[in-house]
């Protein structure tokens, strides 16, 4: 095994760990919100646009702590936030914990497990140190692989909240994102160190930043309400949601493999477009499908849609800026993403308090196709697209 392939199965290790409490976070937080608590879909989208304003500004100084401090030290700091949230709402649940669970967890739910919608202020620094240690040839396999173990296991975390107390959730959540912290231990990176004021790819990263703008946003509008929107329209249980939720992260496990095969045939661009453009449409139909059978199937393959583009846009942009800018450039498109999606989750939860549940789903389209449009713009001619074969 080389040494790189050494150090990438550390980072996945502490990485499928927080997967699987991410995904027992993400199947009982809602029901606790709204079920065991009754705080109201209100409250639910305020705690996650809160905690996606927070992960936002974490993201974006971890990222630049990355990159001048170091990576594994700044890793290990985010890596203690997640179950230092989960052992807090284990241990209180008056909205105000609540609330700092969520800003220290990452509770904003605004892209899939896979792309960090639990814990997601560590995504950057992840995703920096892959970059570190790959080739430009390589690069999308390991993201995919990463990707797709992190799904798997989020997947595994969802179902297994089948399996426990409401209460014992959240405490086996954060015995295991605890020990995934042991894995970071013999774990090195690169010890490259940026200048903080010297940022050479800035006009490559404000594209970037621009549509993780727009993409959050329409992340934003639905990603946190695709559970309630089943919990509030349909009412399942939630013990039926966690198979529900374990089939839908489990493709889009599988589905994220395709990545090599989609930057080879489609490249950047037309996979970004081919693969959110279906997604979109899909999505856009659901609030007005009665027949739960049907809606469940959307539920399930849309996410799978939406992440499969995900390693080859990470292998774009990594490619695109200096390997010291790295960390800051994934940071602030993270910021973007999640500052834009903040607002978005509160509009949402204020238009499914007044039963409005379709209006969000067709500003998600509207703002995708927007958005689309706009990659089209500033991607129709980039030098990774130049490997694809059409």
């Amino acid at each position: 095994m080389t040494f790189a392939s050494r150090q990438a199965l550390l980072l996945i290790l502490f990485r499928t760990s927080r997967s699987i409490a991410a995904g027992m976070i993400m199947l009982a937080f809602p029901y606790l919100v709204l079920r065991v608590l009754h705080y109201g879909p209100v409250k639910l989208g305020l705690i996650y646009s809160v905690a996606a304003i927070a992960t936002a500004v974490l993201g974006l100084l971890f990222g630049f702590l990355a990159d001048t401090w170091g990576r594994k030290r700044t890793l290990v700091i985010v890596g203690i936030l997640l179950p230092v949230s989960s052992a807090l709402v284990y241990l209180s649940q008056h909205l105000a914990v609540l609330f700092l669970a969520g800003i220290l967890g990452g509770y904003s739910a605004t892209g899939s497990l896979m792309g960090g919608g639990v814990g997601g202020a560590a995504q950057p620094i992840q995703s920096a140190i892959i970059a570190d240690l790959s080739t430009l040839e390589n690069r999308t396999k390991y993201f995919s692989v990463l990707t797709f173990l992190s799904g798997i296991f989020a997947a595994l975390g969802a179902l297994l909240a089948k399996f426990f107390s409401m209460d014992a959730i959240f405490l086996v959540a954060t015995l295991i994102a605890l020990a995934g912290l042991v894995f970071l231990w013999p774990l090195k990176t690169s010890n490259v160190r940026g200048e903080l004021r010297r940022l050479d790819s800035k006009f490559t990263i404000g594209k970037f930043t621009i549509t993780g703008t727009l993409n959050g946003f329409t992340q934003g509008l639905i990603v946190p309400f695709l559970i309630p929107f089943f919990v509030i329209v349909f009412h399942i249980p939630r013990s039926r949601m966690a198979v529900d939720a374990f089939w839908s992260g489990g493709l889009a496990a599988v589905a994220i493999l395709a990545a090599p095969w989609l930057e080879r045939r489609m490249g950047f661009l037309r996979s970004m477009v081919f693969t959110r453009g279906i997604g979109a449409a899909l999505l856009v139909l659901l609030p007005f499908i009665h027949y739960l059978a049907l809606a469940l199937a959307i539920y399930i393959l849309t996410p799978a849609l939406r992440i499969m583009a995900l390693p080859v846009q990470q292998t774009a942009l990594t490619e695109m800026v200096g390997q010291t800018e790295t960390g800051r450039a994934l940071g602030i498109n993270q910021v973007a993403r999640l500052a834009s999606s903040a607002g978005a989750i509160a509009l949402t939860g204020t238009l499914f308090e007044a039963s409005e549940i379709a209006v969000p789903f067709m500003l998600y389209a509207g703002f995708m196709a927007a958005n689309l449009l706009l990659y089209v713009y500033f991607f129709r001619t980039n030098p990774i697209d130049d490997r694809a074969r059409v």
